[in-house]
């Protein structure tokens, strides 16, 4: 059993980390010389403001929120479980922890389903566009939250 707390404890710190580089890098959406992500447009080195039409300004702030909101309730379910892990009596469940990471999960869900709605299509008609690591890490990471919350949902303190 704590070798298992140990493994969903890793797994755990990696999501934060790998949402918060998904969340920095402008690496959603990449092509040969151009790279795009939640906050700017970069062409090789040089970086500028994005060149959405103002419709889908809204829909962009949605994503960044929601992306930001997920990497909070990320950490704080990872201090929620430290907090547990150390006060908690032995028997009971991790049910604190397991509902913020749910609610992280679904923030990457919404964050992640409105861009891949409403993005793509701008960035594919000018070019050779294809899927970043940093949208790629957004899914690995709302894997992972669903799979940890419930599992942290399921465990008792032993």
């Amino acid at each position: 059993m704590l070798v298992l707390l140990a493994g969903i404890f890793v797994i755990h710190i990696a999501t934060v980390i790998m949402l918060f580089v998904s969340t920095i890098a402008n690496v959603w959406m990449v092509s040969d010389l151009n790279s795009s992500g939640l906050w700017q447009s970069c062409v090789g080195s040089n970086c500028t403001g994005f060149q959405f039409p103002d419709s889908e300004l809204p829909a962009l702030k949605t994503v960044q929120a929601f992306m930001i909101l997920a990497i909070i309730f990320s950490f704080i379910s990872l201090v929620m479980f430290m907090v547990q892990l150390f006060t908690m009596e032995k028997g009971k469940r991790f049910y604190i922890t397991g509902a913020i990471l749910l609610i992280c999960w679904l923030c990457i869900l919404i964050a992640a389903s409105v861009y891949t709605a409403r993005f793509p299509q701008y960035l594919t008609s000018r070019g050779n566009y294809h899927h970043g690591y940093s949208f790629i890490l957004a899914w690995i990471c709302f894997c992972f939250s669903f799979i940890i919350g419930v599992l942290y949902l399921v465990l008792r303190k032993k």
